[in-house]
């Protein structure tokens, strides 16, 4: 019986160590890189933008060199009783592969389901932290109403439709304006079924189109990617020019003035769970009259 590894296995088992030890260094500098990045964008729109389209892929990078590492160690277990290529290094070899993929499996699950929460804490941060004007002043974020006399008339077919989403500051001191562009859906949106951010838009479709008397409808059809939930919400298409938010004031309708949404939720023993939202009382009676259950809409 030999006493040392074949030269085979000492070359294998040196390769594991340095392999693992490598990997391992370059998770850790994938992640610092990546926070260097950050620290080094000073415009804040720049950093959401590096932020939402980096961070996840990167992190990713991060575990997948983990998830080596963690193989190569494990394939390390009981180094120093084998000593000849035989059954249990091939036996060690899958476990060691079954390892690493287990690690990179679930990293890869929370990064799709539970980190868009903490993302998604981030990306307000960075979007809604105050700006600066070229003068030094303080700029305020415009609502809704007031951002709209700054937009061009593509600009707000773009936000009527939800495609793109803007964000319009001003100092009022010196009348400089920035515009700020984002994705109509920045984040998905959090599922009432599962918990998780994952309710993302599959479709859109135009119920009414807007008049010139009477504002038109949309229908966003949701459905979540993990526990496959799906929900509607009906918004409506303004049909206001710039000018008419000059002198914009607050109104509410006296039935549904403490109503902030309706939500509807139907249970169908063919079609699941269903979830359905609307911005008063009418859309939502209106659509229960006209839902059909065997159709699911």
């Amino acid at each position: 019986m030999q006493n040392t590894p074949s030269p085979f296995l000492e070359i294998w088992n040196l390769s594991m160590i340095i392999g693992a030890i490598a990997m391992t260094l370059a998770g850790i500098a994938i992640y610092l890189l990546h926070k260097l990045k950050i620290s080094t964008i000073k415009d804040y729109k720049a950093k959401y933008d590096y932020i939402n389209k980096n961070e996840i892929k990167n992190y990713k990078k991060v575990f997948l060199c983990f998830a080596i590492a963690a193989l190569m160690l494990i394939n390390l277990y009981s180094m120093g009783k084998l000593h000849t290529v035989e059954v249990w290094f091939f036996v060690r070899l899958f476990m060691s592969i079954a390892g690493g993929t287990l690690v990179a499996y679930v990293a890869s699950l929370v990064l799709d389901y539970y980190y868009p929460t903490v993302l998604n804490g981030k990306l307000k941060k960075w979007r809604y932290m105050p700006r600066t004007s070229a003068d030094g002043n303080k700029m305020r974020l415009l609502s809704e109403d007031e951002e709209d006399v700054h937009l061009e008339e593509g600009m707000q077919a773009e936000e009527n439709v939800f495609s793109i989403d803007y964000d319009v500051w001003m100092d009022e001191k010196s009348g400089e304006v920035k515009i700020d562009k984002y994705p109509g859906h920045l984040q998905a949106l959090k599922c009432n079924s599962c918990g998780f951010y994952t309710m993302r838009i599959v479709k859109e479709e135009i119920t009414r189109h807007p008049s010139k008397d009477a504002a038109g409808e949309l229908i966003k059809n949701f459905q979540c990617s993990y526990c496959k939930s799906v929900r509607a919400t009906a918004y409506n298409i303004s049909t206001k020019e710039a000018d008419d938010y000059r002198n914009v004031g607050i109104h509410t309708y006296k039935r549904n003035k403490n109503i902030d949404m309706v939500r509807v939720e139907i249970h169908s023993s063919t079609l699941g769970k269903k979830f359905f939202e609307f911005q008063g009382l009418e859309q939502a009676q209106k659509f229960l009259d006209e839902y059909d259950s065997e159709k699911g809409d």
